[in-house]
């Protein structure tokens, strides 16, 4: 072997040593020694001040809530990808796909969604642990300027990638280790990122348009946070505190008997209320601590949001009609009382009437159809054909619907540009109709959704359940999909009646003229609901002024996703419930604009 050979040579001859080559050092690829990571196996080490700042990076990431709404750049953008793409993944699989939204109409659909599941998550607390859980703020989903879902691409076989064959469901954790790279990254950068999983998951994948086989693991928010925390947000607010790490840290096995760790509570509730940019910032100038108005605070937060500094009053829109369907025997009261309570609305003494004008509300009585002449002094807003009486007969033809629909937009835009619309009904038999049209809309059985409405008894109430139920087989006959997939123009016509179509019209006009719009009963939630199926932006700009006796009344409001101002057993109707809810927001957002504030 000639001297200059590169390879190192060794021997065994005492007499003759051993010569030593150079060791061939590779051009890509590790080109450390055996050696040299023997005499210093802590080399590869980063420089102490550089370990000190990813310490204090991971020490610092927070689930943030709270967002500015200035964009984030495409670079700094690219930076939080690229940090995801960087994950370790199982078979180096890289299973993860990053879906970035900005649409609005994608992001309103998917926070219609979260508040939805926070309310449907409510029932499992005690009340105590419960309202503090609706103190929380816990999504930013329309307040963060950039969405990004992290999906899993689960097409491959899981014995077709190297370590899944074993742990079929390391894919989904690679993905993990994605959201959790883009978090360090963010935070390392400045920018906030928040982990949102309350949503159904095929509920997500299907508005993502995902295919078969790839799962997503919720919503990320990214942006500029709008708060600082100094440390995780469920231990500032007493939610529950970090376990020591030598309660975390077994040795060997799983200790057996009494020495078992405790197991972590799982707390299956989530907070209400989704938070604005604009109206947190002007609430973080008040000399109170955040959110000491509770649900009114972050009611006023969404109503100055959608209002901006217009808002001063606002208008009670009352839509009355009859239904064919009174004569079934589905309620305690004859049809006669509609016209009676519409005469009285015009003269200013319905109930409704009179809380609209304590409140300080204008009101627009619209008759939608009361049996007989037009009402004197009320807008005129009636259907043409004649109409079914719901059991055996849709109670509207599809012109009317589309007719009543437009005329309630106008009533509702024209009324929208002065300010909040509440919304309020009238008429004999409506419970009946909404409890249809929840039905179909939820997918739920009628026993589950049909209440007692005003003065019914249990022969009433059985009446209901079984008109209901006939209506919706009736409407099942005809149609090749579920009913929750029909459009709410087509549910109107089978299941509706010509104030829902109205006052369905009025809500999408209000929130197409950026009005918030107050809720009152079942028979404005369901035209809400509607028009949330129609637009899934309108979600953004209702308040539930009240939840009802009425039995779906909560159901329906948990699927729009609100939590209710009042909760006060009102039977009234006629938008009394919107009324006070109304007047209690326009002291908020008085109180809001009045009070002292910091420097």
């Amino acid at each position: 072997m000639s001297s200059d050979s590169p390879w190192e040579a060794s021997g065994k001859d005492a007499q003759h040593p051993a010569r030593r080559w150079q060791r061939p050092v590779p051009v890509v690829g590790d080109p450390t020694s055996a050696a040299e990571r023997a005499a210093d196996p802590a080399a590869w080490a980063f420089p102490a001040d550089q370990a000190g700042a990813l310490r204090q990076i991971i020490g610092a990431r927070r689930d943030v809530r709270r967002y500015r709404p200035e964009p984030v750049g495409d670079e700094l953008l690219g930076r939080v990808l690229e940090a995801g793409h960087a994950a370790p993944s199982v078979g180096h699989s890289q299973p993860w796909r990053f879906i970035v939204v900005t649409d609005p109409a994608t992001r309103d659909r998917a926070a219609a969604m979260a508040d939805r599941q926070r309310l449907v998550q409510a029932a499992g607390l005690t009340p105590d642990r419960a309202q503090r859980l609706l103190d929380l703020q816990l999504e930013g989903i329309r307040e963060a300027p950039l969405g990004v879902v992290v999906a899993c691409d689960r097409r491959v076989a899981a014995a077709g990638v190297l370590g899944r064959a074993t742990f079929p469901d390391a894919d989904l954790w690679s993905c993990a280790c994605a959201v959790q790279n883009m978090w360090l990254t963010a935070r390392a950068a400045g920018l906030g990122m928040g982990w949102v999983t309350l949503f159904q998951p095929d509920e997500l994948a299907d508005l993502l348009g995902l295919p078969e086989g790839v799962e997503t693991l919720g919503w990320l928010c990214l942006g500029w946070p709008d708060e600082r925390p100094p440390a995780p947000g469920l231990e500032r607010h007493a939610w529950s505190r970090r376990l020591p790490l030598d309660q975390v840290v077994l040795r060997e096995r799983w200790p057996a008997g009494s020495g078992e760790p405790a197991t972590p509570v799982s707390h299956l509730r989530a907070p209400d209320q989704i938070r604005v940019v604009a109206a947190a910032d002007d609430a973080d100038q008040l000399l109170t601590p955040s959110g000491s108005l509770g649900v009114l605070d972050r009611a006023v937060n969404r109503i100055e949001a959608i209002g901006g500094g217009r808002i001063r009053g606002g208008t009670l829109i009352l839509v009355g009609a009859d239904h064919p369907v009174a004569a079934l025997g589905v309620s305690a009261f004859p049809s006669a009382v509609t016209r009676e309570v519409m005469n009285a609305a015009v003269a200013g003494d319905c109930l409704g009437a009179v809380a609209a004008a304590t409140c300080g509300l204008e009101l627009h009585v619209v008759d939608a159809g009361v049996t007989g002449p037009p009402v004197v002094g009320a807008d005129p807003a009636r259907p043409v054909d004649p109409p079914g009486n719901l059991r055996d007969a849709d109670p509207l033809s599809a012109q009317d619907v589309s007719d009543l629909v437009d005329r309630g937009r106008q009533i509702g835009w024209e009324a929208g540009r002065g300010g909040l619309v509440a919304v309020g009904e009238v008429g004999v038999g409506n419970t009946t109709v909404a409890a249809a049209l929840a039905c179909a809309l939820l997918d739920l059985p009628p026993a589950d959704l049909v209440g007692l409405g005003a003065g019914s008894d249990t022969d009433i109430l059985q009446r209901k359940v079984e008109v209901v139920d006939a209506a919706l087989r009736r409407v099942r006959a005809r149609v090749s999909v579920g009913l929750a997939r029909l459009p709410s123009p087509d549910l109107l016509v089978a299941l509706g009646g010509p104030e829902f179509a109205v006052l369905t019209g009025v809500v999408l006009g209000a929130a197409r003229a950026g009005a918030a719009i107050v809720l009152d009963g079942l028979a404005t939630t369901v035209p809400a609901l509607l028009a949330c199926r129609m637009e899934p932006a309108v979600q953004a700009f209702l308040a539930a002024g009240q939840v009802s006796r009425e039995l779906g009344h909560r159901v329906v409001l948990a699927e729009l996703g609100l939590e209710p101002l009042l909760d006060l057993r009102l039977r009234a109707g006629e938008g009394v419930g919107a009324c006070l809810a109304t007047g209690l927001l326009l002291s908020g957002v008085q109180i809001r604009r009045s009070a002292g504030r910091v420097i």
